[in-house]
């Protein structure tokens, strides 16, 4: 099938820097990629130079004929004269869109406390980008690119647009650091680094797991970049069995890879030290009453925060979370009830608000001004090493700090706090402005800060990873303990049905993740009823003879790349003998891909 899109050997520079060198790649029919990458590694570029918005230096980019593009990009092109109705639904009154099931379900998840008839020039940013999304949902494309899509969405919100997206016929292109959203709705993963893009199979999870392989195989020198995937990918494989619903190739690659890797915190070890930093008690919550203007936001609750505890909070925005953190500082008072704290907290608060610092300072004595050596579980740390962890390195360390990014900022603030050393760590929305290599770091340290940690997050995956116990604001008055996390937020919020049809994209499901309303086996039997073999029928027997013949293939196949492997480092300097191992060795790359395409396929009629 031709594709949609096609860039030919394009490349994109800003200044000296270039971010696109001779890059070639397409975008098929009903594919969906998810595009990864740090900060200013030019994924926003690419973006535009696929939709025409930016030229490209060199190389070229086609698209199919009467291609109709749908563009979220990071700002908006609202217009400030128009109403929501207006913008969003071209005017039409209640009755006329409300007939429409898809815009109804728009309406309701995305526009969700925006009066239609209030006007455009006095929304918030976070609402006007909900607007945008709207608007460009209740439109037909055939190809969506989306920067961002998640920013200013809650849990549950994003869990919907998960399942909307995965529903569509039209091809996808986005941009997230949300990497739950990259594993529920991506096919194929697209990693923007030094000028190329990588492509890979599969959502996230896959992602992780073909890039560590990767370096594996090419034996690179980056250790602690390398270090850091292996230990991810450990946490993945160890996760919610759904997500690791991968063939057993791919299993006992990722086996191969992380049989030595421990768990990504010792939790026993990081109480130990939490406990004799700060005692038993820590923060107690006792029958309080808040109330934010004209809403009650707690009634009567009681939460006890003890040393170590690493807890999720989730909730609808406006639900109050940002509330309950002041709550916990002290910078909010309840109505009724006390909040109590221990002798020796040392609480830190990580604020949506970036800190106001002096432009014209320097990163590393602004740092260094703080602290200049740290303390964690596993030893002690120099300010200059933090940085270097948090990406600050070379020039950017003597950069003024009015020339940094925003994500930049945002990672400043951070280990500003982290340096203070404080027992109990509040974040705010921690992921705002941060890329997925970032995210990693940070999940990497805290990992070994030994605390007390409360999270706000819409970022599932940044939550499940860094915490052991979700609450969540319900809208009865109460913090409420979740013992299966999200998941169970969206049941009890009605977002959700019972199962685990967030955990896998639609690739790994055998078709699209159910739509609002149906029940996981209703939503997931259709697509297979049709194609799994009757028990005990040649058609099973056949195929159980395939996946053996099929796995043995693949062991000899690792076999023999092995033994090549071991030539060319045996030969390295036989050039001419290393073409021709690298001949072999690309046959039999050639040969596992077809052999796993067979393997896939057989495995499929017995699910």
């Amino acid at each position: 099938m031709a594709n949609l899109l096609n860039l030919e050997r394009v490349s994109k520079a800003y200044g000296v820097r270039p971010l696109l060198a001779e890059v070639s790649l397409g975008v098929a029919a009903g594919e969906r990629v998810g595009i990864v990458g740090r900060n200013g590694d030019g994924k926003t570029t690419l973006l535009q130079v696929m939709t025409g918005r930016e030229p490209p230096d060199d190389g070229r980019v086609s698209a199919a004929r009467g291609l109709h593009v749908g563009y979220l990009h990071q700002g908006d092109t609202l217009d400030d004269t128009h109403s929501v109705r207006d913008a969003v639904l071209a005017g039409r009154p209640d009755h006329v869109w409300a007939a429409e099931p898809q815009t109804r379900e728009v309406v309701a998840e995305l526009l969700a406390g925006i009066a239609l008839d209030r006007a455009v020039v006095g929304l918030s940013g976070g609402e006007r980008r909900r607007c945008a999304l709207a608007e460009l949902l209740l439109r037909e494309h055939d190809l969506l690119v989306l920067d961002e899509p998640t920013n200013h969405l809650d849990v549950e919100a994003v869990a919907w647009l998960a399942v909307h997206l995965a529903g569509l016929a039209s091809a996808l292109v986005v941009v997230t650091h949300d990497r739950w959203f990259l594993d529920a709705v991506c096919e194929r993963t697209w990693e923007v680094h030094d000028g190329v893009v990588d492509s890979y199979d599969g959502g996230y999870a896959a992602f992780v797991l073909a890039k560590a392989e990767r370096q594996r195989q090419a034996a690179t020198s980056e250790g602690r970049r390398r270090n850091l995937a292996r230990k991810e990918l450990a946490w993945l494989r160890r996760g919610p069995p759904a997500r690791t619903s991968k063939p057993k190739f791919r299993i006992d690659a990722a086996e191969a890879l992380i049989a030595d890797e421990p768990p990504p915190r010792d939790r026993l070890a990081l109480e130990r030290f939490a406990t004799q930093r700060l005692g038993k008690d820590v923060i107690d919550v006792e029958d309080v009453d808040l109330v934010r203007g004209e809403r009650v936001l707690l009634s009567g609750a009681t939460w006890r925060l003890g040393p170590g505890d690493r807890v999720g909070l989730v909730g609808v925005n406006g639900a109050g979370k940002s509330s309950v953190l002041g709550l916990l500082d002290g910078t909010v008072a309840p109505v009724a009830g006390r909040v109590k704290h221990g002798r020796t907290v040392s609480l830190a608060h990580l604020t949506q608000a970036l800190d106001v610092l002096d432009p014209e300072s320097r990163v590393l004595p602004t740092i260094e001004s703080v602290r200049r050596v740290t303390r964690t579980a596993t030893g002690e740390v120099t300010a200059s090493a933090m940085l270097e962890r948090f990406g600050f390195t070379g020039d950017k360390l003597t950069a003024r700090i009015g020339d940094l990014s925003g994500g930049e900022r945002r990672r400043l603030q951070l280990l500003r706090l982290l340096l203070g050393e404080p027992n109990v760590l509040l974040l705010d929305e921690p992921t705002n402005d941060l890329d997925i290599e970032t995210l990693t770091v940070v999940e990497d340290f805290l990992d070994d800060w030994p605390g007390t940690l409360v999270v706000v997050s819409h970022d599932r995956y940044f939550l499940e990873r860094t915490t052991d116990v979700v609450y969540g604001l319900l809208d009865d008055g109460q913090i409420s303990m979740l013992p299966r996390g999200v998941e169970e937020y969206l049941e009890r919020r009605g977002g959700s049905v019972p199962g685990s049809r967030w955990d896998l994209p639609a690739s790994q499901t055998g078709g699209p993740p159910p739509r609002p309303g149906e029940t996981p086996t209703s939503a997931r039997a259709g697509p297979r009823a049709g194609t799994a073999a009757r028990a005990g029928s040649a058609q099973e027997r056949a195929a159980r003879k395939t996946l053996a013949r099929v796995e043995k293939r693949l062991e000899e196949v690792s076999v023999r790349e092995q033994e090549l492997n071991d030539e060319v480092l045996a030969h390295a300097s036989d050039h001419e003998r290393l073409v021709g191992i690298g001949a072999r060795l690309t046959e039999l790359a050639q040969e596992r891909s077809r052999l796993e395409t067979e393997w896939l396929e057989a495995a499929e009629l017995l699910d």
